[in-house]
């Protein structure tokens, strides 16, 4: 795309206090996704899109709660405790599944794909956690103390599931659970690209009763030296790398399992809510 006068105004993050803000058409792509407020007690006093922003902030910036700017909500009303606080809440009430799920199939029928994908590519990123971690391991291949992040991207490199589990847990052995999901979320997909720690029986007898799947395994070859791009697999690599670009993913900082899969979910909303804005200002 040519740096001209209209990419400048499409890409522009000026409108808002900070980069991470959500312009009102990004914030009007999920805001139906919240929940509404409960009935009775006191009336809702937050502002919902101020949550939003706060969360996406800590993400983007990926600093401590703490370090909140004034400008936004306290950080007791946008985190809290695990009983109440707008982040914990929508954790745990499925609301970032959910918006993602959506947003991805939004994303694919703008591209000319239907809207539940056929195909998708597996693969796994060990990261290394803070002595809070209450769930890690250790990578013998990667030499990362930590956790693992398990995705399933479609052919497109969209974001379509996330599991986290201890960095300990081999590949073949993480991905039955993946494909547990993928077969209730995604019943039209069989076919799922992976690399070579995805080979052999063991994986292919543990999803036999999650439905009839086609693992097919890209492998790198033998004589090849350096760097070489592979079929297919490049497409989960650079997922990664869009997920990387909120630094809150650089490192496991999370006690829990659930929050870090939060993490990579909202780097995902984030993704797509962007690129679906665009779409609707270009077209």
């Amino acid at each position: 795309m040519p740096w001209n006068d209209a990419a400048r105004i499409e890409h522009s993050r000026n409108t808002g206090r900070y980069p991470s803000d959500m312009t009102d058409r990004e914030w009007g792509l999920i805001v139906a996704f919240l929940p509404a407020p409960r009935w009775g007690g006191r009336p809702r006093m937050a502002n919902l899109r101020e949550m939003m922003n706060a969360i996406q902030y800590i993400g983007a910036t990926g600093c401590q709660w703490r370090a909140l700017p004034q400008d936004f909500p306290p950080m007791t009303t946008v985190r809290g405790t695990p009983l109440q606080g707008y982040f914990y809440l929508w954790r745990d009430s499925g609301v970032f599944e959910t918006m993602n799920s959506l947003l991805v199939m939004s994303a694919r029928e703008l591209e000319g794909r239907d809207a539940s994908p056929t195909a998708g590519i597996i693969d796994s990123q060990s990261v290394k956690t803070t002595e809070s971690g209450v769930v890690r391991g250790f990578d013998a291949g990667k030499k990362v103390k930590g956790r693992k992040r398990h995705i399933l991207t479609d052919t497109l490199g969209l974001l379509l599931l996330v599991i986290v589990h201890a960095a300990n847990v081999q590949d073949r052995d993480g991905a039955p659970d993946l494909f547990k999901v993928a077969r209730n979320r995604f019943p039209w997909m069989r076919h799922v690209f992976a690399d070579g720690g995805y080979a052999g029986d063991k994986l292919r007898e543990a999803i036999k009763s999650y439905g009839d799947w086609t693992v097919e395994s890209i492998k790198r070859s033998d004589t090849t030296k350096g760097f070489e791009v592979l079929p297919r697999r490049w497409v989960v690599e650079h997922t990664f790398a869009w997920l990387g670009r909120c630094r809150r993913l650089a490192k496991d900082w999370e006690t829990t399992i659930e929050s870090s899969t939060a993490w990579a979910l909202l780097a995902s909303i984030r993704i797509m809510t962007r690129r679906i804005a665009r779409y609707c200002y270009t077209s």
